[in-house]
């Protein structure tokens, strides 16, 4: 039988909600791009816009609570990000701009960065 202390167990979870927010960020940059070759009034970009924006506003959600252990900082410089990629996505949507490249790459930046 195996024991885990409680810490293995905390590292294996954060680990996985890692990995999950990098499966996210990689789905929302796939779909982005395909987006991107399709047009801003794709169907593509309508799901890819939906997409980022379920994505980000959990992030953000995440990112307010107070149970979240992310230096506060952080928490601070990311939520900005988030609140940023959600009004360019929504300016995507209403046909006021086809920043994809910048969503993309604000998108995969904060993806690279997850550890």
């Amino acid at each position: 039988m195996y024991q885990f202390s409680y810490a293995e167990v905390q590292d294996d979870s954060v680990a996985e909600a890692k990995d999950r927010e990098r499966q996210l960020l990689d789905r929302s940059i796939n779909l982005l791009t395909a987006a991107r070759e399709k047009g801003p009034q794709s169907i593509e970009a309508a799901q890819a816009i939906h997409f980022l924006n379920r994505v980000w506003s959990a992030f953000v959600e995440d990112l307010g609570s107070p149970e979240n252990e992310l230096p506060k900082e952080l928490r601070a410089n990311l939520i900005s990000i988030g609140l940023w990629l959600l009004r360019e996505g929504e300016e995507v949507r209403q046909g006021r701009s086809e920043n994809f490249d910048g969503l993309i790459e604000v998108s995969q930046i904060i993806r690279d960065g997850i550890q």
